[in-house]
């Protein structure tokens, strides 16, 4: 084999390792905080998102008619107006209700009105997660101190549950309320009752669960750890169904949705990479880039939020306080 042949080999093996086949140009791409956010959420039908920003406080925007709703001040309750620092956001399945977190209190918000419905401070322990059901009847709070309380703002029910030992760091709800899953660095995920405590599955992992999802529709579950365990299960049995499928040695991610035809996973990453996944298999069928923070560097952006807009795109919402739009290229 020449030199010349040789050179083209080894750069076709490069290639295949390290050339990406991300797409970085979105379909379109809409600006929701003008200097960067710090959370943000999408709707399950992906016509709304909440965006916690450093200077603007907390944005809801209309993303089918692409207008700003409300203005929200999380601080504010706290008769603290020197600034956001709300880096949890939720919306309910139903388009009913937002919940935002700082470190040490949460609200509740009805996205009918734009009015609060109640400011709550946790004592005990700081929050790392949040979640909230249908019509606002009951919050999730995942706290670092490894207790996880799920509260029915309405008749003032709360039950903690005590199955972790350590932090809390994903939690989800579901769109009813009655069934949380929830992961920490105890390497392990639970899908338990919300109405009576009891553990329905217990996910196990080789390191700390760092990301946990519910699909909407009851169907499905996701939970990741720090290095190579991400896992697809099915919920009605406990069984799982796929293992995504990754060469890098450690994956984290930031965001995940499930396609409502139950084809699809989405996950979002802190190094601005969407992926989508075959459910069934695990497989990785595209990979996007969204676009950087300004000012970042190395060039980055953290991928909070995914929603399904139709079967043919995919929107994102990234610290870069951008909304973007991604063509989903496969049948």
């Amino acid at each position: 084999m020449t030199a010349y042949k040789k050179g083209l080999l080894l750069f076709a093996v490069l290639c295949l390792f390290n050339c990406s086949g991300s797409v970085s140009t979105p379909v379109e791409s809409v600006r929701h905080a003008e200097v960067g956010s710090y959370a943000a959420a999408i709707s399950n039908d992906s016509s709304l998102s909440v965006v916690s920003t450093a200077q603007q406080g907390i944005l809801v925007w209309d993303i089918i008619n692409n207008q700003q709703m409300y203005t929200w001040s999380h601080q504010a309750e706290k008769g603290n107006e020197a600034g956001n620092s709300v880096g949890l956001v939720n919306i309910a399945p139903d388009n009913s209700h937002a919940v935002t977190a700082d470190r040490d209190a949460f609200a509740i918000w009805s996205l009918t009105s734009g009015e609060p419905v109640g400011f709550w401070r946790i004592d005990e322990s700081s929050i790392r997660d949040i979640a909230v059901a249908n019509n606002g009847r009951g919050v999730l709070v995942g706290r670092g101190n490894g207790k996880v309380m799920f509260f029915e703002p309405e008749s003032g029910r709360r039950i903690e549950f005590l199955g972790h030992q350590e932090k809390i760091n994903s939690v989800d709800l579901s769109p009813n309320g009655f069934y949380a899953l929830t992961g920490g660095n105890d390497y392990i995920a639970y899908l338990w009752d919300t109405r009576t405590g009891q553990v329905i599955h217990r996910f196990s992992h080789t390191s700390r669960v760092t990301k946990v999802a519910l699909d909407s529709q009851g169907r499905f579950a996701f939970t990741a750890d720090s290095k190579r365990d991400a896992r697809i299960w099915n919920v009605q049995t406990g069984e799982e169904i796929s293992n995504l499928r990754y060469l890098q040695r450690q994956k984290i991610f930031s965001s995940a949705k499930f396609s409502p035809d139950g084809k699809y996973l989405a996950t979002g990453s802190p190094g601005r990479i969407i992926n989508l996944w075959s459910l069934s298999d695990g497989r990785e069928v595209e990979e996007w880039r969204v676009t950087p923070k300004e000012g970042t560097q190395p060039q980055s952006a953290v991928v909070y939020a995914l929603g399904f807009v139709n079967e043919n795109q995919l929107l994102s919402e990234s610290s870069s306080g951008l909304a973007e739009f991604w063509q989903i290229s496969t049948d």
